[in-house]
C-alpha cells in the first residue's frame, strides 16, 4: 500500500535532484551526513534552526525555497538517524500543510520555486531543476503519483497534533536551549554540537567533568550577573559627576562595559540581566549532555534548576529574551538591543517554533521540585557553607563549587602567608588553633547589646573615667535595630572566611578541616532555621559593624538575599546534632574572664592550649612580668593574687600613712634627699601617691587590680598548658567569688582597677599617655561604645541582681537563667 506522504514528499525532492525513491528516509545514513554537511549542516543544533527557519517568522508566506530545502533535511536527517522516522514525518507532514495551504495547486507551487530561485541568480548553476519541475507537472496533469488534490484530501483526514520539537514532560526544559540552538532530539550526543569540546576549553576554560560542573554552579549561583547588579545598585546612588567618575576608573573592555551600563541607566532600561546566565546554564548543560560528560539525569537536573530560576523571574519568553540582550550587550560591550527583534524574531515568531508553548507552565511542577532536591545533593557537602559565606567577601571563591577544585600555587601561598600575617596561625599549631577564632560569647555579647538598646536598658553614657566619642554611641545605640537577629553570623562570616584560608593553605589536615566546616554549618543551621533568616541577620549586623576601614558588605548579602540563585538557597539546611568549632563558654566563666577588663582584649572564648611558638612569647610575657617559670609557681602565684595580692602591700605598706600625714611627709622627705636605690625610688612614688591621694588609691579597694591579675595570668595558663580546664575553671570561680564580695557593679570594679593599675604602675616617661589610654578603654568597657572595646556593658557583675533584658532568640551562653534553651 501507497504511503501518501512519503511519496509525495520523494515527489518533491526529485526537485531536490534526489532519484525518485518510495521513502525518503531509506538514504544511506553515511551519504546523508555527507550531504548535510556540504549544505552548512554540521551539527543537530544547525539544522534545529534550519528548521525553525522553513516557515519564516510568520505573517506571511514562507519562502517556498527554504520550505523545499526543509523537506531536504528532514530527508536527510531522517535517514542519517539525527531525527526518528515519527518525527522526521512529523516535519514532512507540516511542510506539506503549509505548502498545501499556501498553493492551491502545484502549477502554483513550481512556479513559487522557479521564481524563488530565479531571484537567488541560479547561483546554483543548471542542475536539473527545470526538468525535474516538467516531470512533476507531466505527472500532475496525467493523475499519476500522488496529486495535489489528493494530498489536501489525505491532510484532511490526518490532521492531528505533530510533535516537531521533543515534548514528553523530561524533555520540556530542553525549549529553553533554543536561544543557542534548537533541540531537535533526544539523548544528547556529539552528533548535536560540533566542535563542543574546543569550544568549551576556548571559551569557558572548562576540560572536563568536574570544571563543567563548577561553571554550572557559578553560573546558577553568581555568574556575571552578580557584578552588574552591584554595580547598577550603586550607580543609581551617585549623581552625574560620581557616574562619570565611576566610568573614567574603568579601562580597557570594561569601560565598554561601562558605557552600555551607563546607558542603561540613563534610559530607565529595567536593570535585570540575569537571563544571561540561567540560559548559559542551561546551554552547558547540554554541553556536557553531548560529551557524556553528564548523564541524562544530571544534565537535566541542571538544565531544570535553570529553568527554575527563569521561572521565578520571567513571565513570557519575550522578557526572557529582552533579559538576556541586555546581559549579552554589557558582556560584549555593546547595546545590543535595537538588534533584539532581528535576533529573536525567529524564536518569538515562527510558527514552528520551540518556543510557541507559553512560558509559564511549560515545566511540571513535580520535575522542578526534583531539580531542586538535586541541584541541593551538589551541594550537600559542609565546605559549600564554608564556600558560600567566604564568597561574600571573596566572590571568586562562588566559581569553586561543587567538586574539589586543585589549588594553585600562588593562591596556597597567599592562604598561607593571610594566616601568618594577619591570623599568626601557624600549620604546625594544627586543626585546633582555628577553635580560637570561635567567638561565642562575642555573639552573646552583641545580642545582650542589642536586647538592652531595644529596650532601652543600655549604660548610661557618662561615666566615672569620661563619655565615648558620639559615633562611638551612635553604634552602641543602633544595635537596636538588630535586637530581632541572632549576632553569631556576625562572627561565623569571618571564621568561615579564616576556615577557607586553612583548606587552600593546604597545611591543615583535611579531615579535621572538614569537621569545623560540619560544625560551623550545624551551628549556623541551630540560629538560622534558613537562608532568608541567616542573611537578613547578616546583613543587619553588617551594616551596624562593618570592618574597619572597608565598606560594609550589605549590598553584597542583601543581592545573595534577593537572587534566587545564590547558593545560600540552595545549601542543605539539615537539622542535625549541634556542635559548634569551638567551646562555648557558660555565662558565669565569661563575666569571670570579663574581669580582666582592659589589661589585655576581651577574652570572647574559653582559652586553648597553644602551640610551642604562641607558647615562647606567653612564656617571655610571664616571665618578664611575674618571675613565673613553670606550672607549680604559677598556681602558687595565682593563690596569692587571690588570697593578698597587691592589695594587701598596699594595705600593709602604705595604708597606715593615710592616719599619720606627719610621718608620711617625713618619710617622703627622707627619701627625697637623698640616693635612692630602684626599690626605694617605687616605694616614693608610691608614697608620693598615697599623700596626693592620686587617683583615689586611699579611698578604693583595689582588690580588682589583683582579680584582673589573676584572670589574665590565668588564662596564660591556661594557654600555656600549666593550667587544665577544671583548675582554670576553678580560678575563674574564685575569681568570681572574690569580685563580687569586694563590688557591687562594674563601675566600683572599674574605680579599683584604675587605682590599682595608677598605684601599682613603675616609674615610665610614659605613665600620662599609658593612664590616659586606660581610662579610654574603660570608658569603652563600661559604655559599650564602641560594642566591641569589651563586654562589661552586657554582662550582670557578679553577684548582682540581674538588669538585662533576655534577647528575643535562643544565640546566648549556657548558664543565663533568663533564657529558656
Amino acid at each position: 500500500m501507497i504511503d501518501t506522504l512519503n511519496a509525495w514528499w520523494a515527489q518533491q525532492l526529485v526537485l531536490c535532484d534526489w532519484a525518485f525513491e518510495p521513502d525518503p528516509l531509506s538514504v544511506d545514513a553515511e551519504a546523508a551526513v555527507s550531504r548535510l554537511v556540504a549544505l552548512g549542516v554540521s551539527d543537530r543544533g544547525e539544522l534545529g534552526w534550519r528548521l525553525v527557519e522553513t516557515l519564516g517568522a510568520g505573517g506571511a508566506v514562507a519562502d517556498p525555497a527554504r520550505m523545499l530545502a526543509g523537506l531536504e533535511l528532514v530527508a536527510l536527517a531522517g535517514g542519517a538517524g539525527w531525527l526518528s522516522e515519527q518525527r522526521s514525518r512529523d516535519w514532512a507532514q507540516r511542510l506539506a500543510g503549509e505548502i498545501s495551504a499556501h498553493y492551491s495547486s502545484l502549477d502554483a507551487w513550481l512556479e513559487a520555486l522557479l521564481r524563488a530561485r530565479s531571484a537567488e541568480g541560479w547561483v546554483r548553476g543548471d542542475d536539473g531543476f527545470s526538468e525535474a519541475c516538467e516531470a512533476l507537472a507531466a505527472l500532475e496533469h496525467e493523475g499519476a503519483g500522488i496529486t495535489w488534490e489528493r494530498l489536501g484530501e489525505w491532510l484532511a483526514i490526518h490532521d492531528r497534533h505533530l510533535t516537531l520539537w521533543p515534548e514528553a514532560q523530561e524533555a520540556r526544559v530542553w525549549c529553553l536551549r533554543a536561544g543557542f540552538a534548537p533541540v531537535v532530539e533526544l539523548p544528547a550526543g556529539r552528533a548535536d554540537w560540533a566542535g563542543v569540546e574546543e569550544w568549551l576549553g576556548e571559551a569557558w576554560q572548562v576540560r572536563g567533568r568536574d570544571d563543567l560542573i563548577r561553571s554550572l554552579l557559578w553560573l546558577a549561583g553568581q555568574g556575571d550577573r552578580q557584578g552588574w547588579d552591584l554595580d547598577a545598585s550603586r550607580l543609581l546612588d551617585m549623581d552625574g559627576a560620581g557616574q562619570h567618575a565611576w566610568l573614567e576608573r574603568l579601562a580597557g573592555s570594561e569601560r565598554a562595559y561601562g558605557r552600555v551600563l551607563l546607558d542603561f541607566v540613563g534610559h530607565g532600561e529595567p536593570l535585570e540581566w540575569a537571563a544571561w546566565d540561567w540560559l548559559r546554564l542551561i546551554d552547558l548543560a547540554w554541553a556536557g549532555a553531548c560529551l557524556g560528560w553528564l548523564d541524562e539525569d544530571e544534565s537535566r537536573d541542571f538544565a531544570l534548576h535553570g529553568a527554575d530560576l527563569v521561572l521565578h523571574r520571567y513571565s513570557d519568553w519575550a522578557a526572557l529574551a529582552r533579559a538576556y540582550q541586555r546581559g549579552r550587550s554589557l558582556f560584549e560591550g555593546r547595546n545590543l538591543l535595537p538588534a533584539l527583534e532581528a535576533d529573536w524574531k525567529l524564536l518569538l515568531q515562527s510558527p514552528v517554533s520551540p518556543w510557541r508553548p507559553a512560558l509559564q507552565g511549560l515545566i511540571p511542577p513535580a520535575r522542578l521540585e526534583a531539580s531542586r532536591d538535586a541541584i541541593c545533593r551538589w551541594r550537600r557537602e559542609p565546605r559549600h557553607w564554608v564556600l558560600a559565606l567566604a564568597s561574600v567577601r571573596e566572590p571568586e571563591l562562588a566559581a569553586r563549587q561543587g567538586p574539589p577544585a586543585p589549588v594553585d600555587a600562588a593562591r596556597r601561598d597567599d592562604a598561607r602567608q593571610y594566616l601568618r600575617d594577619t591570623l599568626d596561625l601557624h600549620a604546625d599549631e594544627g586543626v585546633e588553633a582555628l577553635s580560637r577564632y570561635w567567638l561565642p560569647a562575642q555573639a552573646h555579647h552583641l545580642n545582650q547589646l542589642a536586647a538592652d538598646a531595644a529596650h532601652g536598658a543600655l549604660p548610661a553614657a557618662e561615666t566615672p573615667f569620661g563619655h565615648p566619642a558620639s559615633d562611638d554611641l551612635a553604634q552602641r545605640d543602633g544595635l537596636r535595630r538588630a535586637s530581632r537577629h541572632s549576632a553569631t553570623i556576625h562572627m561565623a562570616e569571618k571564621y568561615a572566611f579564616y576556615l577557607q584560608m586553612a583548606m587552600d593553605s593546604e597545611a591543615f589536615d583535611a579531615a579535621g578541616l572538614e569537621a569545623l566546616a560540619e560544625a560551623l554549618q550545624g551551628s549556623l543551621c541551630r540560629f538560622y532555621p534558613d537562608a532568608r533568616r541567616l542573611l537578613d541577620a547578616w546583613a543587619s549586623w553588617e551594616s551596624l559593624l562593618p570592618e574597619e576601614q572597608q565598606p560594609p558588605l550589605t549590598g553584597e548579602i542583601r543581592w545573595h538575599l534577593e537572587d534566587p540563585g545564590s547558593p545560600f538557597h540552595w545549601l542543605d539546611w539539615r537539622a542535625g546534632e549541634w556542635q559548634e568549632p569551638g567551646r562555648r563558654p557558660s555565662l558565669p566563666h565569661f563575666t569571670a574572664m570579663a574581669l580582666v577588663g582592659p589589661l589585655n582584649g576581651p577574652a570572647w572564648s574559653l582559652p586553648q592550649p597553644e602551640s610551642e611558638r604562641e607558647c615562647a612569647a606567653i612564656r617571655d610575657w610571664v616571665d618578664g612580668h611575674y618571675g613565673l617559670h613553670a606550672a607549680a609557681e604559677l598556681a602558687e602565684f595565682l593563690d596569692f593574687l587571690l588570697e593578698a595580692g597587691d592589695r594587701q602591700e598596699y594595705q600593709i605598706n602604705y595604708a597606715p600613712y593615710t592616719l599619720n600625714d606627719a610621718r608620711l611627709g617625713s618619710e617622703i622627705a627622707t627619701l627625697e634627699s637623698g640616693e635612692c636605690s630602684e626599690e626605694e625610688r617605687s616605694h616614693l612614688l608610691r608614697l608620693q601617691r598615697v599623700r596626693d591621694n592620686e587617683d583615689g588609691c586611699n579611698d578604693t579597694d583595689l582588690a580588682a587590680w589583683d582579680i584582673a591579675q589573676a584572670v589574665d595570668l590565668a588564662i596564660a595558663g591556661r594557654q600555656l598548658g600549666w593550667l587544665e580546664a577544671s583548675a582554670f575553671a576553678r580560678i575563674l570561680e574564685r575569681a568570681h567569688a572574690l569580685a563580687a564580695a569586694h563590688y557591687a557593679g562594674w563601675e566600683e570594679y572599674a574605680r579599683g582597677l584604675y587605682a590599682g593599675f595608677s598605684f601599682f604602675m613603675g616609674e615610665t616617661p610614659e605613665r600620662e599617655s599609658f593612664l590616659a589610654g586606660f581610662r579610654q578603654a574603660l570608658v569603652a568597657w563600661l559604655a559599650g561604645a564602641p560594642p566591641l572595646a569589651g563586654p562589661w556593658a552586657s554582662l550582670d557583675f557578679p553577684g548582682a541582681r540581674p538588669r538585662h533584658w533576655a534577647p528575643l532568640h535562643i544565640d546566648t551562653l549556657p548558664g543565663d537563667s533568663r533564657t529558656l534553651h
